[in-house]
């Protein structure tokens, strides 16, 4: 397997951990409502979104 895919597989797994030991079930969802909008070419709610999750997580 190439290391590309594996290294961006190992990315999301952590970033979705990390969102969910800060965040909880909301960080999860919004980590998830960010891929779903990006892939669906919803810009603004995807910007929105992604927005939301820093400054939770900032603040967390």
């Amino acid at each position: 397997m190439p290391p590309i895919p594996v290294l961006t597989a190992l990315g999301e797994l952590s970033v979705g951990l990390l969102a969910e030991a800060k965040l909880g079930t909301l960080g999860v969802v919004l980590l998830f409502m960010v891929g779903v909008w990006v892939r669906a070419r919803r810009d603004g709610l995807a910007v929105a979104a992604a927005l939301l999750l820093t400054v939770l997580m900032i603040q967390a």
